[in-house]
């Protein structure tokens, strides 16, 4: 504990550079995975090859990644950027499936519907699927953010400052504090980042909330009970 208390500077900064790691890919994972599981869905014939490819991207080693990377963008060995297109592309492979199955679980019915009062193909997509594929997506990109600040850590590795380089610092000193501190602090930074996109779920997709939901079945009940 004297350790933690003595350093309180340097705990905040890594948190702050583990932040900064990982919210980037997690928002750039979840735009390109978005398109791609649109097309999975959209084209049943390359629905296999798209979720097949977007599945093994997940099972390339992070550590060999991060020195190919550098060789393809010719960026330095050392660079942050590797670490963030890596958990990019892990993100990636995580929620194109999931997006395919969140637009696939939208009843045929009510695309008909959509298209019977005259909505466009691209309309029918970001004000009839999207809207409604929004938990499912929301779930997958849960999923994404708490992996993604746990994959940070092993940046560590390749110089990149985050939460990670307490655990290589910890080990190379023997020191035990700072250690268990970068552990609990990356829990906690997960925890933050899923119940803040809770809380962005319940703001951009107010008709999942169970209050709303009730609410709505209370005021059918008295309908129905002024019309009888």
């Amino acid at each position: 504990m004297t350790w933690i208390w003595s350093n309180l500077d340097l705990l905040w900064d890594r948190t702050l550079d583990h932040l900064v790691l990982s919210v980037p890919p997690i928002i750039l994972g979840f735009l390109i995975a978005v398109p791609l599981g649109w097309l999975a869905n959209r084209y049943r014939a390359g629905r296999g090859v798209i979720l097949t490819a977007s599945g093994l991207l997940y099972a390339i080693p992070s550590l060999p990644l991060f020195f190919v990377i550098p060789a393809i963008v010719g960026t330095s060995l050392r660079s942050p950027l590797n670490l963030v297109i890596a958990l990019t592309i892990y993100g990636i492979a995580l929620m194109v499936r999931v997006v395919a199955d969140g637009l696939a679980s939208v009843d045929t019915d009510v695309r008909q519907s959509a298209v019977a009062v005259g909505y466009s193909g691209w309309s029918i997509f970001w004000q009839v699927e999207l809207p409604l594929a929004g938990p499912v997506l929301l779930a997958g990109l849960r999923v994404v953010a708490v992996s993604t600040v746990s994959l940070a850590t092993v940046g560590a590795v390749i110089g990149a400052q985050s939460l990670g380089s307490l655990f290589t610092d910890g080990f190379q000193r023997g020191i035990q504090a700072e250690i268990i501190a970068g552990i609990v602090l990356t829990v906690a930074l997960a925890l933050l980042l899923d119940g803040a996109l809770v809380v962005l779920g319940r703001l951009l997709l107010p008709w999942t909330r169970p209050a709303t939901t009730s609410r709505r079945a209370l005021r059918a009940a008295q309908l129905g009970e002024v019309s009888a």
